[in-house]
């Protein structure tokens, strides 16, 4: 027998309906802040994600999957979303027509990760890409739409993280102030912050085994002018709207952050880090483009989901049809029909069956009325109801039965 592969999941209701009722909520948030859907493929050329998510990343090393094709392409699943729309505002020329762009995504990504709670190898993600605006205003915005998303889902007890990276002036400075002082340290780090410690340093502190224990000791980052007075400007714009933490631990998993970048953890999630972002200011030059500047975020769906709880889904009321004799299917399958048209939560058609067959299926189905149509029925042009509650019957015409259901219902 054909059996799932470990990491991957069927999700069927009521849990599907906590992802439909997620998407929904922020697709109503997006359309308030003007952001527009874009479909992104599943499979991009491998060498996008080297260029952009950063060849020393977990991702890139270890996470990604990567194939060759019949035409001898190296290609990847995509395992996150940024630099899919980063390419798609390059290879569309937006750059040269329609340079400020406000862009949202909505799909599964892969990542060959070890599976545990909240984490698994395919994950929804919920993304938004704020291009072609520097201005601090815009680094707020996204800030403050992705906690309208996530307080209108219903999810609590969250906290925000932000912090500057600086920029192509003041990180080199940092950037050695830190291999400085985590040379001293090279004997006790990990095998991979070995090797990080030389090519990307600030992914040390992001790191699940050594980063926690360098907490309050590694050097903080002096940003040059500018980009305090645009870190400074942010949290004035964010201050009594949301309630945040300045971080300086806080540096994100890819190399192609700058300035701000913010996170929102949940306690009661084993995976804590709901949802993320950061300013990403050099991508687009480095994959090809002009100098623009950009900022976005990604949230796991199963993360924010499990960090509002299961809510009970109320069931829509529902009427179950059943035919009692092969002589009626024709008319009940019409009927059901019409109702459908109507607006009405109708099911049924299993006429294969006998009636106590048919009837434990609705009982099954959790359906509020049994709608009966036998020979007796069918010959008086009527339908008997039944509610399954209460066993209460009665007969209704043809003629107004629709009427007569959705007066129930």
């Amino acid at each position: 027998m054909a059996k799932l592969v470990r990491g991957f999941r069927d999700i069927f209701e009521p849990q599907s309906k906590n992802f439909t009722e997620l998407e929904n909520c922020a697709r109503g948030v997006f359309s308030l802040y003007g952001f527009g859907e874009l479909r992104l493929p599943t499979v991009e050329l491998k060498e996008l994600f080297i260029k952009s998510t950063g060849e020393t990343t977990d991702i890139v090393q270890k996470e990604m999957y990567a194939f060759e094709d019949a035409g001898h392409r190296q290609l990847a699943i995509r395992p996150e979303g940024t630099p899919g729309v980063v390419r798609a505002y390059l290879e569309n020329n937006f750059t040269q027509n329609a340079p400020v762009q406000k862009l949202y995504y909505i799909g599964n990504m892969f990542r060959a990760e070890r599976p545990q709670a909240g984490r698994y190898r395919e994950f929804e993600q919920i993304g938004a890409e704020y291009l072609g605006n520097s201005a601090p205003a815009a680094d707020a915005e996204v800030i403050l739409m992705l906690k309208d998303i996530v307080s209108k889902f219903g999810a609590k007890n969250y906290k925000v993280k932000i912090n500057s990276l600086g920029c192509d002036k003041c990180r080199p400075l940092y950037r050695q102030a830190l291999i400085d002082f985590l040379s001293k340290e090279k004997d006790t780090l990990c095998e991979n912050c070995q090797t990080r410690l030389e090519k990307n340093p600030l992914r040390v502190l992001d790191c699940k085994i050594d980063g926690a224990r360098f907490a309050g000791r590694v050097p903080t980052m002096a940003l040059c002018p500018e980009c305090q007075a645009h870190f400074d400007e942010v949290q004035a714009l964010l201050k009594g709207k949301i309630d945040f933490e300045v971080d300086p631990m806080l540096v994100r998993g890819l190399d192609y952050y700058s300035r701000t970048v913010f996170e929102f953890q949940a306690g009661d999630v084993s995976q804590n880090a709901i949802a993320a972002g950061g300013r990403y200011d050099t991508l687009v030059k480095n994959m090809g483009g002009p100098a623009t500047p950009a900022i976005g975020w990604a949230m796991g769906a199963e993360r924010v989901i499990m960090a509002r709880g299961e809510v009970p889904a109320e069931k829509a009321k529902s009427v179950y049809f059943v035919s009692m004799d092969k002589s009626c299917n024709e008319t009940a399958f019409n009927l059901m029909q019409a109702l459908r048209e109507a607006g009405v939560r109708t099911e049924g058609g299993l006429f294969d069956k006998n009636i106590k067959g048919q009837m434990k299926q609705a009982d099954r189905c959790g359906a509020s009325y049994a709608l009966i149509l036998g020979t007796d029925e069918l010959a008086a042009r009527e339908v008997t109801l039944k509610d399954l509650q209460s066993g209460e019957q009665k007969r209704i015409s043809f003629d107004v039965l629709t009427d007569e259901v959705k007066k129930l219902l």
